[in-house]
């Protein structure tokens, strides 16, 4: 009999054990290859809403970008520019988006004095790239993007980088780990370490309280894409950037709780600011508070960016730029 209760024992711990570990294999297919949203539904959705005016598109649309990645594949972006001014912004949009979902922020930093380059992240939009690494190789390609647009804009020229989820990740990974190399950043609903938000995932969507079937991911990640999701920590990156960072999330965010951006901001030494709304789902902090989201930034170019401009402008005696 207690050989029959070891046996029984044995079998159903290896049972278990198969099923967490075709648990994490299947979570990490689900994240390499994660389905985006379909181009049509995002231009549709944007449109409907307002948000994407395609004769402004068009009319200010300066050039096309095709950046070569790192990684070895083609970054495809866009250049606009309405405004007679070389100050731009990069916007990083988030995971299953496109650079359509950005065009809203473009016509936000264009009311704010900037001209702006939206791209496609790896594997999503006409971007190249097998798999999506939720910032690991991304920020590399952020950096090809930065350089790229710094060439163009010149060194004098202020440049900001906004992102959005995991648009965010990327910027600040890229920040923290690659080079601080825009004069500000903004970081809209991003998460402050990957592993952690995975479990949380899995604990809401899937009823699964264990960590184990998550370093079952980490292994077949690692093992099928190279990286760990240790690598992929912005709450590390951020305690390296020393440029302004602006942090926004809405409270009601259920999908990447706002803490994690309290995190980063407690994390970040430095300038820094930090704005959660009452309102908005995740990444919907801008369309649910458009007036109050634009004065923020706003303010935080102000306070951030100008007064420190006009500072080292007088004691250098150049004429101070005015916003």
């Amino acid at each position: 009999m207690k050989k029959k209760m070891l046996l029984f024992s044995g079998i159903t711990t290896t049972l278990a054990a198969a099923a967490t570990g075709l648990f994490g294999f299947a979570l990490s297919n689900k994240l390499m290859y994660i389905q985006q949203k379909d181009p049509e539904f995002i231009r549709e959705r944007e449109t409907t809403a307002k948000r994407f005016d395609e004769a402004w598109y068009n009319k200010n649309l300066k050039c096309e970008l095709n950046i070569d990645s790192p990684n070895g594949y083609t970054i495809r972006g866009i250049m606009f520019q309405p405004l007679q001014t070389n100050n731009t912004i990069i916007i990083c949009h988030g995971v299953t988006e496109n650079k359509i979902n950005s065009v809203k922020y473009a016509r936000l930093f264009e009311r704010l004095g900037y001209n702006s380059v939206i791209f496609d992240h790896r594997r999503h939009g006409e971007s190249g790239g097998k798999t999506t690494s939720y910032g690991y190789y991304e920020k590399n390609d952020l950096d090809a993007v930065v350089k790229t647009v710094k060439a163009m804009i010149g060194e004098d020229a202020i440049l900001g980088i906004h992102g959005e989820s995991m648009g965010a990740a990327t910027m600040l990974l890229y920040a923290g780990t690659v080079e601080d190399g825009a004069d500000f950043y903004i970081s809209d609903c991003t998460f402050s370490d990957f592993s952690m938000l995975l479990k949380q995932i899995a604990k809401t969507e899937f009823k699964y309280g264990s960590i184990i079937p998550i370093r079952f991911a980490d292994f077949f990640v690692r093992l099928r894409d190279g990286y760990s999701f240790k690598s992929v920590t912005p709450a590390e990156a951020v305690t390296h950037i020393e440029k302004p960072v602006l942090f926004i999330h809405s409270i009601p965010d259920t999908f990447i709780p706002a803490s994690m951006s309290l995190d980063l901001y407690n994390k970040k030494n430095g300038p820094k600011k930090l704005k959660l709304f009452d309102t908005g789902a995740h990444a919907q902090s801008f369309n649910e508070n458009m007036d109050e989201y634009e004065d923020l930034i706003h303010d935080f170019l102000d306070n951030f960016i100008y007064q420190k401009i006009n500072r080292d402008s007088s004691s250098s005696n150049v004429i101070p730029f005015h916003f």
